[in-house]
């Protein structure tokens, strides 16, 4: 018998799926000498191997096919974590137009996910660095929003303990999405690819933290067809949310 839903198990499981394929793609790069490894001091640019940013990494053949089922199933997945705080906070807050904006924006982020898994750095740059601009420009405006609603919803009584977290966690992406084009403006590849990763990683911890009030919901979607000769195929979808442990009052 579950003590907490089950939806709590998505987003920490989301973040630590995404994160081990991106790491794999970076093993597997630097196994194949196509990067140098992270903790390396120095890269020399008339060297025949590139800096570890996560895109170099995910460039080429093998890499770049693992590279893309990571990010497309990141960005299916983060959508459909974003559609379900959404719903969470539908009914609970007296922003709604910030939580809409709050889909939205993670929305087009979640697109630019799948631009950059799906058009390599090399052979499609353009492309690739506007998913790039998508993905953290909207995000870190997603972590930012995500932050305030937990502290203006307060559910369970837990959101202003949860919301110093994701506050803290969204001024380290922002500082990471500010200091990252800095430091490739001045030259310096390896710090640079440090910051990207780690930059990486705080958004994925970011996610991770909605187990906090996930684990109180429960999120169902019944669905009924039914085939009948004379009408056609019908399709009922209802989605509820039911507390996991107790009826919320606002």
């Amino acid at each position: 018998m579950w003590n907490f839903s089950p939806w709590a198990l998505l987003p920490p499981i989301y973040s630590a799926c995404t994160a081990a394929g991106l790491w794999l793609v970076y093993f597997v790069a630097v196994e194949n000498k196509k990067i140098v490894p992270l903790g390396s001091q120095h890269w020399r640019g008339n060297g025949s191997l590139y800096p570890p940013f996560i895109s170099i990494a995910g460039n080429s053949p093998p890499e770049s096919c693992i590279f893309s089922e990571v990010m497309n199933l990141a960005a299916f997945g983060g959508f459909i974590i974003a559609f379900l705080r959404y719903f969470q906070l539908k009914h609970r807050i007296n922003v709604r137009g910030l939580n809409i904006t709050s889909l939205v924006t993670f929305s087009i982020g979640c697109f630019g996910m799948t631009l950059i898994g799906n058009f390599q750095l090399f052979s499609q740059k353009r492309t690739h660095n506007v998913g790039t601009s998508m993905t953290f420009g909207l995000g870190t405006m997603f972590c930012w929003m995500q932050s305030y609603l937990t502290l203006k919803a307060n559910l369970m009584n837990e959101g202003k303990k949860v919301a110093i977290i994701r506050f803290l966690l969204s001024g380290s992406v922002t500082v990471c999405t500010v200091l990252y084009p800095l430091l490739l403006s001045q030259g310096v590849r390896m710090p640079a690819a440090r910051c990207q990763w780690a930059l990486v990683m705080f958004f994925l911890i970011f996610f991770s933290t909605f187990v906090v009030e996930f684990r109180h919901y429960r999120f169902s979607v019944n669905v009924t067809c039914t085939e009948n000769s004379r009408h056609p195929v019908s399709t009922t979808r209802t989605f509820s949310e039911v507390s996991g442990s107790q009826v919320d009052q606002m």
